[in-house]
């Protein structure tokens, strides 16, 4: 009695997810072929003066606590620190903040790309650009392209910091590893250069109930593991030769940026803490992104500016980008 209540709750609980699943996958297409039939929205490039707000917050602060001749003076001094900023505006160097905050598909590279390319197009030798990451990693190819965009100021022999706060594992450090220089906070999350990939299978439920799959494939590795057929040993084997040729490109790529590093000892997928990663020569200094950005101000060498492309979605593209996360993080994409 109590194994058919099992086998029917069992059968209620796919029936559910069968339905879930199809209305969620139906809603998805709909949104996404609307989507398509917009067309992409054009984004804004906005560029702010950093200097500009620190200068802001300074003076709403001195304002409260320093009396008015104090005040005055701050005032005075600010001005005069501007009137030489301009004066010397052409031959100062110039510090272009980005930030890249990481999701699995590492959906922001298209607008670290415009990015990019503005600052490409008017930076000079002299000047630096500080890439704020956050990410804890996601798929390949999306950081692979991530890490190239970045590699481009490499190129351009535009001095290049990363900066993590928070974390930046697996694919974040992909794109950090490009730096010159990668700077952390003391807690900071970093490294896990590793692969991972996993997916359920149920064949052997589903055959239990009678219910056959059918896979039909032209290639003889065109599908190695599934989640409803029955999956082989040499499968396997291959899936697994798949991801060590992942790792292998990883640990390839990293050693290539950071020849300093003992790439072997790093390489397992653990992470680290600031701390513990700068001794392992993961990072390069411990020191927060906001306090590097006030030392910059502070030397009165560097104009500092931030980037930002910034692109209006469509209340569609949103829905559409909540369906997909939704997918993902219950395991049905």
């Amino acid at each position: 009695m109590w194994a058919d209540h099992g086998i029917n709750y069992l059968f209620f609980v796919l029936e559910v997810f069968t339905v879930v699943f199809g209305i969620t996958l139906a809603v998805i297409l709909i949104l996404s072929a609307a989507s398509k039939g917009k067309g992409a929205k054009s984004g804004q490039l906005i560029i702010k003066s950093l200097a500009e707000r620190y200068q802001k917050e300074q003076l709403s602060i001195a304002k409260e606590i320093l009396s008015k001749k104090s005040f005055k003076k701050l005032i005075k001094l600010q001005h005069n620190e501007q009137k030489k900023t301009q004066k010397e505006k052409d031959t100062l160097k110039r510090l272009f903040v980005i930030h890249f905050s990481g999701d699995i598909k590492a959906s922001e590279v298209k607008s670290l790309a415009k990015e990019v390319d503005s600052i490409l197009a008017v930076a000079e030798k002299q000047d630096e650009v500080l890439l704020r990451l956050e990410s804890p990693g996601g798929v390949v190819n999306g950081y692979g392209l991530a890490a190239a965009q970045l590699a481009r100021i490499k190129e351009a022999g535009i001095h290049l910091v990363v900066s993590v706060d928070q974390v930046a594992a697996s694919g974040g450090y992909m794109m950090a590893s490009v730096a010159d220089q990668i700077i952390a906070s003391p807690f900071a999350i970093v490294g896990s250069i590793g692969v991972v990939a996993q997916l359920p299978n149920i064949n052997r439920f589903l055959s239990d109930k009678g219910v056959d799959v059918e896979l039909h494939t032209a290639g003889k590795y065109k599908r190695t593991l599934t989640m409803l057929g029955k999956n082989t040993e040499e499968g396997r084997e291959k899936f697994q030769e798949e991801l060590e040729v992942i790792h292998r490109l990883f640990k390839e790529h990293i050693a290539f940026y950071r020849p300093t590093l003992d790439i072997e000892s790093v390489a397992t997928g653990e992470y680290w803490y600031g701390k513990s990663a700068l001794s392992l020569n993961l990072v390069d200094h411990l020191i927060t992104g906001d306090a590097y950005l006030l030392d910059k101000y502070k030397t009165h060498d560097y104009q500092i500016f931030s980037v930002e492309y910034k692109v209006k979605k469509s209340k569609i593209a949103s829905l559409y980008r909540s369906a997909m996360q939704y997918l993902v993080r219950n395991g049905l994409s």
